[in-house]
C-alpha cells in the first residue's frame, strides 16, 4: 500500500515522501484524523535543538499526540471506522532489573515517535496493536487529540500515589500553562479529598483553575501557607525558581514531582531537600497503562472532558503542506491551549 509521509527536512520546511506499507503483516492501519502540536515538535520545526541533534534526527515526520480511524486490521480485532488513540512510545523488548520491571517509557531501547522515528504526520500509519487504545464513543475529538500529554500527567499522578506518604491534605501545582492545567484537572479527580493550590504568573490563566481551592501568583504567596506535596509543571528558565519555591514551602518529608522539561541544568537547594527529608522524582512520557487509565478517567468523570475543552486552542483543517506550515506558525504565537490539526 502506498503511503504519503510528510517529513520535516530542515527547520520550517516539510517535504512529502512516498513509502510502501505491508498489508500482509500483523500491524493495524490507522488514518490519523486529529493531531496536536507539542512544544517538542516546535523545537524541531523552529530548529531550536542543537545542530548535531537536528542532523541526526531529520528528516522526520513530526507529531506524537493524535487520534485516528481504523482502516484495516488483518486480525479483525479492530473494526474499520473505530476511533483510537495512538501511543507514540514503542518498547522494543521487556527489560527487567532483578526484582522490578522498568516502565516502558523509561526503557533505553524504547523508541518514541517524532523523536527518532516518524511521527503521525502521514496519510496512514501502521501501528502495533498494543499501541492502540479505543476511545469512548462520542468523545470530543479535539480533546482526544492531546490524550498523550494528558497521559503524561496521569502517569506522574499514578507514580505520586505510589511514592508519596498518605498525608495529602494540601497539594500544590506550579505552572499555569497547558501541563499545569491538565495536571491540576486530573489531580482534583484522582485526589478529591485534597485541597488543591495552583501557583503561576498570569492572573488570567489562573482564573481558569476554578476547580482549585485557591490560586496564587508566585510573587505573592501568603505567609504560613503549607503543602504536603507538590508538582512542578514549569520547566525551562522558570524551573529553578519554581522548584526552590516549592522546597521553601513544602512540609518535611513531602514529595516533589518534576514534570517540566528544561534544556539546561537546573540549580536547586539540595541543602533544604536534605534537611526536610524530601522525596524528589521525575516523570517523562507514558505507557499503555497510563493511556488506559486516562480513558477510564474520561469515562468515569465526564466533567474532566468539559474542563479539557478549555485547552483546545486554534483548530486548522490541514490538506496541504502550506496548511501544515500555517498551523505550526500560528502555534508559535499562542499564549495558552493546544493547536489541533484536523488531518484531512
Amino acid at each position: 500500500m502506498l503511503n504519503a509521509v510528510y517529513r520535516l527536512v530542515a527547520p520550517r520546511r516539510f517535504e512529502i515522501e512516498f513509502t510502501d506499507i505491508d498489508l500482509c503483516g500483523e500491524k493495524v492501519i490507522v488514518h490519523p484524523t486529529h493531531l496536536s502540536i507539542c512544544n517538542a515538535d516546535q523545537r524541531y520545526y523552529q530548529g531550536k535543538r542543537a545542530e548535531d541533534i537536528l542532523k541526526e534526527k531529520l528528516p522526520m515526520a513530526l507529531i506524537h499526540e493524535g487520534i485516528g480511524e481504523i482502516v484495516y486490521d488483518p486480525k479483525g480485532e479492530f473494526r474499520p471506522g473505530e476511533m483510537v488513540v495512538m501511543i507514540p512510545n514503542t518498547p522494543v523488548s521487556i527489560t527487567e532489573d532483578a526484582e522490578v520491571e522498568i516502565a516502558e517509557n523509561y526503557r533505553r531501547d524504547s523508541k518514541f515517535r517524532a523523536s527518532g522515528f516518524d511521527g503521525f504526520m502521514q496519510d496512514v500509519v501502521d501501528m502495533r496493536r498494543d499501541r492502540l487504545v479505543r476511545l469512548p464513543k462520542g468523545m470530543d475529538p479535539h480533546v482526544a487529540a492531546f490524550t498523550e500529554i494528558v497521559s503524561v500527567s496521569v502517569h506522574a499522578l499514578r507514580r505520586f500515589d505510589k511514592i508519596a506518604h498518605k498525608k495529602r491534605e494540601a497539594i500544590g501545582i506550579w505552572g499555569d500553562g497547558n501541563l499545569g492545567y491538565i495536571t491540576a484537572v486530573f489531580c482534583k479527580a484522582m485526589f478529591p479529598d485534597s485541597r488543591l493550590y495552583v501557583f503561576g504568573l498570569d492572573r488570567d490563566k489562573l482564573s481558569d483553575f476554578s476547580f482549585a481551592e485557591e490560586t496564587f501568583r508566585v510573587t505573592n504567596v501568603p505567609e504560613g501557607l503549607y503543602l504536603d506535596h507538590a508538582f512542578e509543571c514549569v520547566g525551562g528558565e522558570g524551573a529553578p525558581k519554581a522548584i526552590n519555591q516549592i522546597i521553601d514551602i513544602i512540609q518535611p518529608e513531602g514529595t516533589i514531582s518534576i514534570l517540566g522539561v528544561s534544556e539546561n541544568p537546573v540549580a536547586i537547594n539540595t541543602r533544604m531537600i536534605l534537611e526536610k527529608g524530601l522525596r524528589v522524582f521525575g516523570s517523562s512520557r507514558s505507557g499503555r497503562e497510563d493511556f488506559e487509565k486516562t480513558i477510564e478517567l474520561y469515562e468515569e468523570n465526564p466533567e474532566i472532558v468539559e474542563y479539557l475543552k478549555n485547552v483546545v486552542g486554534a483548530v486548522f483543517k490541514v490538506r496541504t503542506i502550506e496548511d501544515m506550515k500555517r498551523a505550526f506558525e500560528a502555534d508559535i504565537h499562542k499564549e495558552f491551549g493546544k493547536t489541533i490539526m484536523e488531518w484531512m
